[in-house]
């Protein structure tokens, strides 16, 4: 299980950040990981790697600004209680991909091109597109799709094969993704939804304090609350499903829950702020958290 927070600014309200992200990755605690760093093969992109033995390079969050002139964000969430057939290939390389792959492919292409060649296990993929150079917009006074950056703001698409979909999603408003269907959304999900749409409307102010800001997310994602019953949880994960129901996770016994924190700020100078709070023992009962903050100039 993971969860996922966005927030990608439409122009029409003044704001420090363009982007704000709070993600929690939910994993088997001996599953090893790199932290997040600058990858060896193209330091223009930062995220945590996968070194599970067979599947080493595999990613669940990564943004770059690969190529020059765009910033790319991609995030990968399971789909949970979906069996598919002939799955052949780990979903790790989905946003490594993503991130790496030629600069004239738009991010729909580079959806149609993942679904036209599905043999992945059941996933939601949440790709972000940015223009570094961003002309000033008219404020629209409501929510605004970008499908294509044809605004020369960005834009955001969840892409899923179960069932295969593309969809663009609203810039300028609060977004949540989790382990369902778009169309039927775990309520841990809407629940922190709208607490995060509380803190991005309350703390993302021109001369915001950037440190209370994390703050905020970070305790978004170490919420313990159960947001259960939830029928569409309980469907997909049995006898589990209590014990998932929390934005952060807790599985009694010990072997799995929210091992990753993740805040990615970006300002309107495309100024970025890459948190990420993970931990590297496998106890969660004695937990050893590693703080590792990036900070980079994108444009």
């Amino acid at each position: 299980m993971c969860i996922l927070f966005v927030y990608v600014d439409d122009g029409s309200r003044s704001g420090r950040y363009r982007l704000v992200l709070a993600s929690n990755r939910d994993e088997f605690y001996a599953r090893p990981a790199k932290t997040a760093a600058p990858w060896q093969e193209n330091e223009r992109i930062i995220g945590g790697r996968d070194m599970e033995p067979g599947r080493e390079g595999g990613t669940w969050l990564a943004i770059g600004n690969h190529p020059p002139g765009r910033i790319r964000l991609g995030a990968l969430l399971n789909v949970t209680g979906e069996t598919k057939a002939n799955v052949t290939n780990g979903r790790g390389p989905i946003v490594a991909n993503y991130l790496t792959s030629n600069g004239d492919n738009t991010a729909r292409y580079y959806s149609e091109q993942l679904l036209a060649n599905d043999n992945y296990g059941a996933f939601n993929f949440v790709s972000i597109d940015l223009a570094t150079l961003v002309e000033p917009a008219a404020n629209s006074g409501g929510d605004r799709a970008a499908p294509e950056s044809e605004d020369g703001i960005g834009t955001v698409l969840h892409t899923s094969n179960t069932p295969h979909s593309i969809a663009p999603c609203a810039l300028g408003k609060a977004l949540g993704f989790g382990n369902s269907t778009l169309d039927k959304p775990l309520q841990k999900v809407c629940r922190g939804r709208e607490r995060f749409e509380e803190i991005v409307t309350n703390r993302n102010v021109p001369f915001a304090d950037t440190d209370a800001f994390v703050d905020d997310l970070l305790d978004l994602l170490k919420s313990d609350v159960q947001h259960y019953p939830d029928p569409e949880l309980t469907r997909r994960a049995g006898q589990h499903a209590e014990y998932l129901s929390s934005v952060n996770v807790r599985v009694p016994g010990g072997r799995y829950g929210s091992r990753t924190r993740t805040i990615i700020l970006i300002d309107h100078q495309n100024h970025m702020e890459f948190i990420e709070e993970t931990m590297v023992n496998s106890d969660p009962e004695n937990p050893d958290w590693k703080t590792t903050r990036i900070v980079r100039d994108l444009s």
